[in-house]
């Protein structure tokens, strides 16, 4: 009878030792941790560092005169490299992200020319009118979802305008790692304007020849203006973008120019490090191409603005001289892919648009409904989207106000609430 009861003991004391299938994750042995960082700003808990070595990712291009390097923090976060390996992304830790009591954690990730602590956490982090507004709120979506009890992590890219191929790898990267941490076996998935094209693309296995497929591991995935049919903005209003751009013209913006060639001040310059087609050696910013697509036929091109049918459709204009929007849609726009290759019905996915064009210092988009940038039309656009969990349109949010704004808080948080 003894040796019976220690055989039962036994066996208890095994089943409580060996870890159940959701425990036993561990993470993929391609990824390396280089480094934790426990003092961060912005009220995020820590930040991690991390390698990817699966062959395939590059170092991509950054413009030369340094405004698409990383800043502030997040120079320490890279090892104090300012344009660093696109193999290399960082995994921020909200408050509470391994103790608050939601079962199934967040994961967000942020837009183009974009970082987690700005987007997420510091919305007025660069300045005034960084977040689309003349004032910024100091919190934002981390501090939102933290304080509602949900385990938040946010991902942040070695290039803010990169690949949105590699990028979508590594969305898949960070959920591993979540899932190792936590033992669960899903996440949910918040992606901001560009981030939600890597979202998107994670979870319907667009990914590059040498890439990984989707793991099943979403549960839902939340859209916030994300270009689902895509954008032409840039293209759409004449030279009016490329003047924030071009630094003959006083610009430093850190986004693509539908130009190669324009004229400032009577200075006729060529800057084929900012177009969106790669030109003269430079390919600065494929995540900006990925995303295009034409919406002429439905809302027309802004006739208003100088050289506006040569920015649109290519030539040399009064003032400029660009490929026009077909050639940079040739060049690898990915929205059509993305379309058919769905999101599988097993991810609840839920859309959500900003309706206020008010985004402060810039031209805002107007042949149509949108929030300054993307069309609420492509924001809301379900082509490929099996289950469309619900939809929103938040009338008083801009594009840059869409990671902060009260009302686009309440509706994610509300989302993720469902069957939580």
């Amino acid at each position: 009878m003894r040796r019976l009861w220690t055989v039962v003991v036994a066996a208890l004391i095994g089943a409580l030792l060996v870890p159940t299938a959701a425990h036993a994750a561990a993470i993929p042995s391609y990824l390396t941790m280089e480094q934790r960082y426990p003092s961060v700003a912005n009220g995020w808990d820590s930040v991690e560092r991390y390698l990817d070595s699966t062959p395939g990712f590059t170092q991509e291009d950054y413009p030369p005169d340094g405004r698409g390097d990383q800043d502030g923090q997040r120079v320490t976060f890279f090892g104090g490299v300012k344009q660093p390996f696109s193999g290399r992304f960082l995994l921020y830790s909200a408050p509470g992200a391994t103790t608050n009591p939601k079962p199934v954690p967040v994961l967000l990730v942020h837009g183009a020319n974009d970082n987690p602590d700005r987007a997420w956490a510091n919305p007025g982090e660069s300045g005034g009118f960084g977040c689309g507004a003349v004032s910024c709120p100091g919190t934002g979506m981390m501090q939102y979802l933290s304080n509602a009890g949900y385990r938040v992590f946010a991902i942040g890219f070695a290039h803010k305008e990169g690949d949105n191929l590699m990028q979508a790898q590594e969305v898949g990267d960070a959920i591993a790692i979540i899932k190792a941490r936590l033992g669960v076996s899903t996440v949910d998935l918040v992606g901001w304007s560009k981030g939600e094209l890597a979202a998107r693309m994670y979870v319907s296995s667009v990914r590059p020849s040498w890439g990984r497929p989707y793991a099943g591991d979403v549960r839902k995935l939340i859209t916030l203006g994300g270009p689902n049919a895509g954008y032409d903005y840039p293209f759409a209003h004449g030279w009016s973008h490329d003047l924030s751009i071009w630094p003959e013209c006083g610009g430093s913006i850190n986004s693509p120019a539908p130009h190669t060639y324009m004229t400032c001040y009577g200075v006729y310059a060529y800057h084929p490090e900012f177009s969106f087609v790669p030109t003269g050696g430079y390919d600065c910013y494929p995540g900006q191409r990925q995303m295009l697509a034409r919406f002429d036929q439905t809302y027309g091109v802004d006739q208003t603005q100088q050289d506006w049918y040569t920015t649109y459709y290519g030539g040399q204009g009064f003032y400029t001289k660009g490929p026009g929007i077909q050639a940079a849609i040739d060049a690898g726009s990915l929205i059509s892919r993305i379309q058919q290759a769905g999101v599988p019905a097993s991810v609840s996915t839920y859309l959500l648009a900003g309706g206020s064009p008010s985004v402060v210092g810039i031209f805002n988009e107007d042949r149509g409904p949108s929030d300054g940038v993307v069309f609420e039309s492509s924001a809301l656009a379900t082509a490929g989207i099996a289950t469309v969990a619900g939809t929103a349109l938040v009338a008083g949010a801009n594009h840059l106000e869409l990671g902060w704004y009260p009302a686009v808080e309440a509706q994610v948080a509300t989302w993720l609430a469902e069957g939580n």
